[in-house]
């Protein structure tokens, strides 16, 4: 899979895919990802990227010009236009669903916005999806964006070491993931659950599914709901 961010600050994003299992995945050839200045796409001589916004406001608003000429180069790289998504607190909220259904694309872009926003005319030409990773605000989209990507991109055959990896973690099939325990096996006077300890496959999966559901249904009473009544 090719992920391509449009960014102003490429150097953070870059530094950022190249760390830990995301950047020994790139190394490897299982992924790709990559980040593209939209500075570098302005037509002024300044390098100017935004301006004030027409009818007053505070703040400032990226031109249309840069992103919409990034946006053409990615897609003249890739050889194939990408889904493009505008990470912005306006978006639809991220979920695993989502990210499973974009980890299925052979390539998507990430735009990520600053100062007050971008033009909507550049929105409406190009973005195919607005989404946000909660409800608040950021000082710019790159934290959104690795975000995204690297949700994404660790569901990437070959990215983790076992399907197990993600398979069985909070959200992927709906509930909440269950507790965890490592060694030692006893740690200042509590002990890790006997039923852990029995090498009995069968106990051990119904456990775990039972912390499962009891973990949702006290802290995420909305997913549990949901859980249930798709389950019935």
């Amino acid at each position: 899979m090719r992920i391509d961010i449009l960014t102003l600050f490429p150097e953070l994003c870059d530094y950022y895919c190249r760390m830990s299992i995301i950047g020994r995945a790139a190394a490897a050839g299982k992924i790709e990802i990559y980040s593209h200045n939209i500075r570098d796409y302005t037509a002024n001589k300044q390098k100017q990227v935004d301006d004030a916004p027409y009818g007053g406001g505070h703040g400032m608003i990226m031109n249309a010009q840069p992103i919409y000429d990034c946006f053409t180069a990615v897609t003249d790289i890739a050889k194939k236009r990408p889904l493009l998504i505008y990470m912005t607190p306006q978006g639809a909220t991220l979920t695993q669903q989502r990210v499973k259904e974009l980890s299925a694309l052979e390539n998507i872009a990430i735009l990520c916005g600053h100062y007050e926003g971008v033009d909507q005319r550049v929105i409406d030409k190009i973005v195919d999806e607005e989404i946000s990773v909660g409800d608040y605000v950021l000082t710019g989209g790159e934290l959104p964006a690795l975000i995204l990507a690297d949700a994404v991109a660790r569901l990437q055959t070959g990215v983790l070491s076992e399907k197990e990896g993600y398979e069985r973690e909070s959200h992927y099939d709906g509930l909440l993931e269950h507790p965890q325990y490592t060694r030692p096996e006893i740690w200042r006077s509590k002990a890790v659950p006997g039923v852990l300890l029995s090498g009995h496959h069968a106990n051990i999966e119904a456990w775990k599914h039972d912390q499962s559901l009891e973990r949702t249904k006290h802290r995420r009473p909305d997913l549990y709901e949901k859980y249930m009544n798709k389950n019935k």
